[in-house]
């Protein structure tokens, strides 16, 4: 069905832009999604002999359901596929669903079909090829796998656009990866720029996965791209996921929907080395700084840090993904980084292979930070999990040479992979888990808080990992530096003597000009 549905979007090749593709097909998809359960619902209703509340709205919410007035039906739809104006039509149904659904308000395009100027018979196809999801959607896991197909759009588009685009979607096996090792399993769940809303999707997975309640979990989130906003309400919806995204989308850092937010878990896959993210003179005495200086204009990496650890609750845990410059950016950044570490937040640091990410090839790092690192007992599940005191170590991890190929120019880290390294962090963690733990050369090393600090307060994972293979040693980040200065001092050289030569002309009368 997915690869059915994947050639079909090609036959809106020469129609619109290929980055328009994915709102066009993943909200029919919906549609189709909406308008089964609105038909099976509605067979209940009338079953129970409540034939005068049919068409009460109240009367689908209660089940989870979305009410379709008449021309919102996917029945109506397909009655007229091949209308010259079926894009007005499917405008219009997106338009009505909202109006009589209030979760989904802002969530579906508007007047979007219409304004593409696609051709009539290709979105006519397309409803035909979607609308062979009926026997998907009748088997007993038929929400997972319409979910399921729907991420799987979303991580072809993404691949699909590439470099510089795509930064809707985070990789599922880097968003299976956080969730395993932080272990959202109740209690308040927030991502600061959710995309599409993956991070809450995994979340979910993963509760439903170990055996937990979802109605334990209630999810926030805020995304700044409008279109982007859409995807992540729809994709939540689809998945029966109740979100606060706030009313509209907006910017994290000037217009936070959740001021007063204490989130037991934080997910985020931030925007890497984001520039002028805020005005010299904005911001600088946000509460989300007090106790940390101003993270720099020049980069918001630190700004997206402070914002989470401030939303962090008395025992909250975050896991999210930086460029790795942030591990020893100097500076502002380098005091804010020391800050962190003296107060015992930063918890494990991961560093990962190049290339999981569909838009962008640099190196990442995954941080996890801890507002509670000493000795506990949590009671999950009426079993008491005993936490070592760790609040004076920091977790090293490399995972680098860990991926596995996917998709030709990508990796990704197999479901072995992931448990090994849930695992190892687990059992530092601790005490009388799986296994015990050990530092293990070229994977993993607990390092103390005075080593980190001879080391300057930097977090390069390089600096504390024992390595066989003494290359890996290299501090890149320090490297490039020294290169790059090299590099101006042999363009200084250079420049200087051109100089003298041009001066040897002027002597002789000549006028030269380079």
């Amino acid at each position: 069905m997915e690869e059915v549905l994947w050639k079909a979007c090609d036959a809106l090749r020469g129609s619109i832009e290929p980055s328009e593709y994915k709102h066009v097909v993943l909200s029919l998809i919906f549609l189709k999604y909406a308008g089964f359960h609105f038909e099976k619902r509605r067979k209940e209703i009338i079953a129970e002999g409540l034939e005068d509340f049919v068409d009460s709205v109240e009367f689908y919410a209660a089940k989870n359901v979305f009410y379709l007035p008449e021309t919102a039906r996917w029945s109506y739809l397909k009655e007229n596929a091949k209308q010259p104006n079926i894009a007005s039509i499917v405008d219009k149904a997106l338009s009505e669903i909202e109006k009589e659904n209030k979760p989904l308000r802002g969530a579906l395009p508007n007047n979007y079909y219409s304004s593409l100027g696609i051709e009539a018979e290709k979105l006519g196809s397309l409803l035909d090829k979607i609308d062979g999801f009926d026997s998907i959607l009748a088997s007993a896991d038929g929400n997972d796998i319409i979910g399921r197909v729907y991420e799987y759009f979303l991580s072809k588009f993404a691949i699909k656009e590439g470099k510089g685009k795509g930064e809707f979607y985070t990789p599922k096996t880097i968003v299976n990866l956080i969730a395993e090792m932080i272990e959202p399993y109740e209690g308040k769940i927030y991502d600061p720029c959710c995309g599409s809303g993956g991070m809450f999707v995994q979340s979910m997975k993963f509760v439903e996965s170990h055996h937990g309640n979802r109605r334990k979990v209630s999810v926030y989130g805020q995304e700044y791209t409008k279109t982007t906003f859409k995807l992540a309400k729809m994709n939540l919806a689809i998945r029966g996921i109740a979100a606060d995204l706030g009313d509209y989308a907006a910017n994290t850092f000037t217009d936070d929907r959740h001021k007063d937010l204490k989130a037991d878990f934080i997910m985020a896959n931030p925007p890497f080395n984001q520039k002028d993210w805020r005005a010299d003179n904005q911001l600088t005495d946000d509460p989300r700084w007090v106790g940390y200086d101003t993270p720099p204009t020049s980069n918001a990496n630190y700004g997206w840090i402070l914002n989470m650890v401030s939303k962090l609750s008395s025992n909250g845990v975050a896991g999210f993904i930086l460029a790795n410059g942030a591990l020893s950016a100097d500076g502002t950044e380098g005091a804010i980084r020391q800050k962190m570490i003296e107060r015992g937040l930063v918890e494990a640091i991961v560093i990962l292979p190049n290339n999981l990410f569909y838009s962008t090839d640099i190196s990442v790092t995954l941080w996890i930070l801890n507002a509670n690192k000493k000795a506990k007992v949590i009671v999950r599940n009426g079993e008491e999990i005993h936490y070592r005191d760790r609040e004076k170590e920091i977790l090293f991890m490399d995972l680098r040479k860990r991926g596995i190929p996917f998709e030709k120019k990508y990796v990704q880290f197999a479901t072995e992979t992931i448990s090994e390294v849930a695992q190892v962090y687990h059992n530092w963690q601790r005490e009388g888990h799986t296994g015990t733990y050990a530092d293990v050369p070229e994977f993993c090393y607990s390092a103390s808080f005075d080593e980190v600090k001879e080391n300057g307060f930097s977090l390069v994972p390089s600096k504390y990992i024992e390595f066989v293979n003494r290359d890996e040693v290299v501090d890149y980040d320090t490297r490039m530096k020294e290169l790059q200065t090299e590099l101006a001092d042999i363009l200084q050289k250079e420049l200087e003597s051109r100089e003298a030569v041009l001066n040897v002309f002027k002597s002789l009368g000549y006028e030269i000009k380079l």
